[in-house]
């Protein structure tokens, strides 16, 4: 009897373990898209090469510090761009104030930029961010095509709420995790939630676990019917 409720229960674990799996698997495939960045314009956020999960995102769900995947046709002709939001529709925002990026005069504390770098390797005049646009920056401001490239375009370097495609999450590629949450821009206005990547990772590692240990189940068991039982010692 014991052995037969222990067979159903693996059982059970195992199924258990591949709807966890699965469904982990095609939640992610569902919201998350993997992109490569080709160069180094992020680093150190995101360094040249390694590949990023992004969660597709309306434009208008696009905050203030976040990493973002968009296309326009001025940056690059049909290939995706990975920069960060700094300034959305009604900011006005210039560099440097004291080495330090402004948005709404508020002095941006970043991070995320190289270390031993500062902003002002970079300056620009105040730009005003028209309504339903973006302000977007490189993390090595010093190498990267960003907003400030484009300054003398008719949009003054901005880009549409509407060419954001998704969402920086996490590298995934080496395994560096989740971005940080970047706090520097909370003065202004809400942030960003995080995704539910995190969640999706917990759902795939549980399945795998259930199914393995499921799986295990049965050979430990016929291992341990067929030790053989010691004889019970007492007088002759």
């Amino acid at each position: 009897m014991g052995s037969r409720t222990g067979q159903r229960l693996s059982g059970v674990a195992v199924a258990l373990g591949l709807v966890l799996f699965l469904g982990g698997f095609g939640w992610a495939a569902l919201i998350y898209r993997p992109y490569t960045v080709p160069t180094s314009s992020m680093a150190p956020t995101i360094k040249a090469g390694e590949r990023v999960l992004a969660q597709v995102v309306d434009g208008d769900e696009v905050r203030r510090g976040d990493v973002v995947v968009f296309t326009d046709k001025t940056w690059a002709a049909n290939a995706p761009v990975v920069k960060r939001v700094v300034a959305v529709g009604g900011d006005t925002v210039s560099c440097c104030t004291n080495g330090k990026l402004t948005v709404n005069g508020k002095q941006i504390e970043e991070p995320y930029l190289p270390e031993g770098s500062l902003a002002e390797i970079k300056n620009f005049p105040t730009v005003e961010v028209p309504q339903g646009r973006l302000f977007l920056l490189g993390d090595e401001r010093q190498g990267s095509l960003d907003s400030t490239a484009h300054l003398t375009d008719a949009a003054s370097g901005t880009v549409a709420r509407g060419a954001v495609k998704a969402r920086v999450d996490a590298v995934v590629w080496p395994m560096d995790g989740m971005l940080k949450r970047p706090t520097g821009f909370e003065t202004l206005g809400s942030l960003s939630q995080p995704g539910p990547l995190g969640t999706i990772g917990w759902l795939i590692v549980a399945g795998a676990v259930l199914v393995l240990g499921g799986g295990a189940y049965g050979p430990i068991a016929k291992r341990a019917a067929r030790r053989p039982r010691p004889e019970p010692t007492g007088a002759r």
